[in-house]
Order: C-alpha cells, then sequence, then structure tokens
C-alpha cells in the first residue's frame, strides 16, 4: 500500500482555541504521526456551570500513542499549550519547543503542586530537527507573544507550512519581524500545502504595529495627571516592555500587580527579551509612590474575577487602590465570551470615578493575528498548492477559503475538527474521520463532554431542586412526616402561599390517595410523589424542578 500523507485538527477549527493539529505519514497499517500543538479554551460559567476549561478529546492519539513521534509547539499561549499538564501524561512523548515557551512551560510546571515531570527538547529560533519521518524547520514569525513560530514540515510526499499564530509586523517592538526571506525562499523550493491561521479573515487590510501601541502609550502615560493602571495580556512581553520604556520616559516606575505578570517577567529577562528594561517594583512599595510617579501594570484584561484588576475595580485588593482621576488603560481586546466579565470589572473602575481607555477610542491595542492584505501577501510569497483553513469559527474558515480561492489556489480544502485530510499522493481531500471532541476541567478532574455531570448542573441552576425522604411501613403508609429539603426555588408562589407548605401537602395527599397495592410498591411511590411534586410547583411557579424521592420502608 503506498505512503500518503494526511493532516487532521482536533482542535482549533470551527472554534478559536483549544488547537491541536497532527499530521501522519505512511500507509494505513504503518503511519506515523506528529502533533503540533495541545491548547485550551475558557469554559462560559452560563453555558458549562464549574468548568474550569475545556480540552481536545485526544483519545485518537492515545490509541496511536505508539505511532506518535513527538510534540512540536508553535508558541506558549494557553489556547497553543495549556492542556499539557492535565493530558501529556497520556501520552508521554517528547515535546519540542524554543527558550521562551519551554521556559514558560516549565514555570507553570513548578507553580502547579503535583505535575508531572515533562522532558522538553529546547530547539533555537530558526532551528531544523527530525520528529520521527518528520523534518521541521522553525520560521520566526510576528505575534503577541515572543518567538512566535510557523513550521516548515518537510516529508518526501512535499512541504507543508503550518503557519501557527502570525501576522506581518515590520517594527514589532520585540523579537525579529516575520522572516519573509524564509518564506520566499520556501516558496521557491515549493510548497504543497499551507495549514493557516483564520482569525482575522473578516478584516480588510493589515493589522497596526505594535510600535504605534507603544507610541499611543507613551503619549497617554506622559499625559496623565495621576496614577496610571494598564492592563494586558501577561504573556504580550512587547506590550510590557512598551510600558516599561514609556513608563521611563515620563519619570514613572513600573509595579507589576499579578503573579501570571511576575511569571512570565521572570521567564523573559531569563531569555533576554527585557534586558534593556530596569526591574520592576513590587506590589508592596505601591503605595508609598507619588501618583505621577507611579505605572501599575496589573493582570486581568479579560475581568478574570481572581485577577488584579478585578479586585481593584472592587475596591478590595490589599495593596492597591485607585482614586478619582486616576487613569486605567485596557491594552487588551475583549475575548468573545467575556464581555460581561470585563464589562463589571468597567462598571466597577468608573463608580469610583477613574478614567477609562480602551480599543475604541485609542490605539492601545493590535491584534497578533493577519488581516486580508497580509494573508494574500504570504500566500503570494508561499504560492501553494492546497490552502487548509484553521484556528477559526466558520465564518473566518470560509473567508480565509474564499481568499485563497480568489488568489487561484487550485484546492481549498475546508475541513472540520476530526476530519482525516488527505494531502498527497493525487487530489487533497477528506477522505475519513477520527475521534476529536472535547473534555472539560471540572475541578481536578477531566470530564467527557457528553457525560451527563454538567448538563444536570445546568438544569439545576435553571430550575432547582426538592429532595422529598419518605418513611412507610410494609403497608405503604406514612409513620413519619416527609422531609423536605428544596433548593433554589422560590420562598412563594403565585397564589401568595409558601412553596414548602404547598410541595408539603402535595406530597401526603399522593401518599394517601395512591391505591393500596402500588402504595406498598417504592418505586411507585416515589415516582408518583415525583411526577406531583413537579406538577404542583411548575403550577405555582412556572418551573419545573428536579425532584428526588427517597422512599425508605421500616
Amino acid at each position: 500500500m503506498a505512503d500518503s500523507l494526511v493532516f487532521a485538527p482536533l482542535g482549533g477549527v470551527g472554534e478559536i482555541g483549544m488547537n491541536l493539529s497532527i499530521y501522519g505519514l505512511g500507509d494505513n497499517r504503518r503511519r506515523q504521526w506528529m502533533a503540533v500543538d495541545l491548547g485550551v479554551s475558557f469554559a462560559s460559567e452560563e453555558q458549562l456551570p464549574g468548568v474550569d476549561l475545556i480540552l481536545p478529546d485526544i483519545r485518537f492519539l492515545v490509541e496511536e500513542r505508539k505511532n506518535l513521534a513527538g510534540l512540536v509547539l508553535t508558541h506558549a499561549h494557553e489556547d497553543h499549550f495549556g492542556a499539557i499538564l492535565d493530558l501529556w501524561p497520556k501520552l508521554k512523548i517528547p515535546i519540542y519547543a524554543t527558550p521562551f515557551t519551554a521556559g514558560l512551560l516549565e514555570a507553570k510546571l513548578k507553580s502547579e503542586p503535583g505535575a508531572p515531570e515533562i522532558p522538553i527538547k529546547v530547539i533555537p529560533l530558526g532551528g531544523r530537527f527530525d520528529v520521527g519521518p518528520f523534518n521541521v524547520e522553525l520560521v520566526s514569525v510576528a505575534h503577541s507573544i515572543p518567538e512566535s513560530n510557523a513550521l516548515i514540515i518537510r516529508t518526501p510526499l512535499g512541504n507543508v507550512l503550518h503557519t501557527g499564530d502570525w501576522k506581518i509586523d515590520p517594527t514589532p517592538v520585540l523579537g525579529p519581524p516575520t522572516d519573509e526571506k524564509k518564506l520566499r525562499a520556501l516558496g521557491e523550493e515549493g510548497v504543497l500545502a499551507v495549514v493557516g491561521d483564520s482569525t482575522n479573515a473578516v478584516r480588510g487590510g493589515r493589522s497596526p504595529s505594535e510600535s504605534e501601541v507603544a507610541k499611543t502609550l507613551a503619549e497617554l502615560i506622559k499625559s496623565s495627571p495621576a496614577r496610571v493602571a494598564i492592563t494586558t495580556f501577561a504573556s504580550n512581553v512587547g506590550r510590557i516592555a512598551a510600558v516599561a520604556k514609556a513608563a521611563r520616559a515620563a519619570g514613572r516606575e513600573v509595579v507589576l500587580v499579578g503573579r501570571a505578570m511576575e511569571r512570565v517577567v521572570q521567564v523573559a529577562r531569563e531569555t533576554g527579551y527585557l534586558h534593556d528594561v530596569p526591574d520592576f517594583r513590587g506590589v508592596d512599595v505601591y503605595g508609598y509612590l507619588p501618583a505621577d510617579k507611579v505605572v501599575a501594570l496589573c493582570t486581568g484584561s479579560q475581568g478574570e474575577p481572581r485577577a488584579a484588576l478585578a479586585r481593584i475595580a472592587q475596591d478590595e485588593h490589599p495593596d492597591v487602590t485607585l482614586s478619582r482621576g486616576d487613569r486605567v488603560i485596557f491594552s487588551s481586546r475583549t475575548i468573545p465570551g467575556n464581555e460581561k466579565a470585563v464589562g463589571r470589572v468597567l462598571n466597577g473602575l468608573i463608580d469610583q470615578g477613574i478614567g477609562i481607555i480602551t480599543d475604541r477610542t485609542h490605539l492601545v491595542h493590535v491584534s497578533g493575528h493577519p488581516r486580508v492584505e497580509e494573508m494574500e501577501e504570504m500566500l503570494g510569497w508561499v504560492k501553494p498548492q492546497i490552502l487548509i483553513p484553521v484556528h477559526g469559527e466558520p465564518l473566518h474558515l470560509s473567508e480565509h477559503a474564499a481568499i485563497g480561492r480568489r488568489l487561484g489556489i487550485g484546492q481549498v480544502v475546508q475541513c472540520r475538527n476530526g476530519d482525516l485530510v488527505q494531502l498527497a499522493p493525487g487530489k487533497a481531500g477528506i477522505i475519513d474521520e477520527v475521534p476529536a471532541g472535547r473534555v472539560y476541567k471540572d475541578g481536578r478532574l477531566l470530564v467527557p463532554a457528553e457525560s451527563k455531570t454538567v448538563s444536570d448542573r445546568r438544569r439545576l441552576s435553571f430550575s432547582g431542586v426538592v429532595s422529598v425522604a419518605l418513611a412507610i411501613s410494609d403497608k405503604g403508609v406514612l409513620v413519619a412526616d416527609p422531609e423536605i429539603e428544596m433548593l433554589g426555588i422560590p420562598e412563594i408562589g403565585l397564589g401568595g402561599e409558601k412553596l414548602a407548605t404547598i410541595v408539603h401537602d402535595a406530597v401526603e395527599e399522593t401518599v394517601e390517595t395512591l391505591p393500596k397495592a402500588r402504595r406498598r410498591d417504592p418505586d411507585e411511590m416515589s415516582e408518583s410523589v415525583r411526577r406531583a411534586v413537579r406538577s404542583v410547583v411548575a403550577a405555582h411557579w412556572g418551573k419545573k424542578p428536579v425532584c428526588y424521592v427517597h422512599v425508605l420502608v421500616v
């Protein structure tokens, strides 16, 4: 049977986040695999109550573990490497990463009690290495975190460019710009396929440069009469460096507020990215600095309730307070799903008389992803035969595919998580499916998405629960008052009566009116009482609660 080169997304296609891609080489019986990235998505409390994170279902990789040669990380954003601590123990494969990404991963491991010991193979920027039958070369690309990489994946059946997250920024604040020379050379060498970032395919033009944001921040810090607090993604080291330089120019000290920020800064210093930036001050000195001599660099740009800025907005932070006339700059964008949480922070700050600046009025944030003109330019450099849009919701994928067709790319394959795409030999297309799905991080457990745990929890949050305990004789007669507990149920019904009384009366009436034969059957009695309770609560409230009935024969 002839060898083939295949690709399958197990996360990150049809959604933004939870990125996991795999490449396979060989025939159906002896195929070797390489994984790229292993990320998470963040759960909405309204839709998934109690769920902390969403992880990709890796059962296919577990089944293929003996044929899985390694995991290559493109960069250190959570949606690309956040699932490693939970899922690596199921795979136990080598991980390949550049120094900054490896440093952040090691810092995460040290901060998590009981975290596994994970061997990391550190690859230099622009390095070239083998992962099983795949020869991988790193291509430096501009993004909103140091050391983001596209991957050139060379195989006997053709070269694939896996873009990762990227943009074309000729003047980044930190790190090299996207390596146009290497990408153009790859185009001359020949590219079978591009598997590419679709995030901003709906936006025309080009993404502004990080250096433009740096200028805006410098102006805002210089013109502020009192304290300035800035929140941004902790991983955006370039933005952190820009704030530091702007603060120094304005004669201000930078105070780091938030553990995530401290961890990233430590790794950035260890890997040489903040060598020309003076040490930041600790949060303990914040209160001693004059209002016009301080910039607080805070975590919490997404409204996370335990992060620094949310606590400041509620005036609950033990070390950092802001006053009327101070200024908070949101140097970030709100990730879809976080609007309410960010809104609470904004409103809390405004209620304290604090000035707010966001990207709605000032260029204080730019995306790390390419817009249409950048995508067209890069595809022009590498001239692929095949385009596979990834990293996006259906609209983004569709727009990216349209760009490819407009540029005359011969084969554009639109796929979803779990689709197995043959890249070579022959015409590219979806040939099969592999298991794919989601797993929920619920406390310390990993719970299958299809389990009843979360759906039951959602039902409880909508309609409450009634628990009824009955003690009956062997003849089906109540020998004690029913014990009833109600959670999440209103106290007073439509008619003004207490719902607890209404439920109690309904239970007793149901037991008394049951035929004698059915009274002697605990299961029959339990089901009759359950239906009666749900019905009577619905009549007086308009909602049917979850109801549990326990019958004890004494």
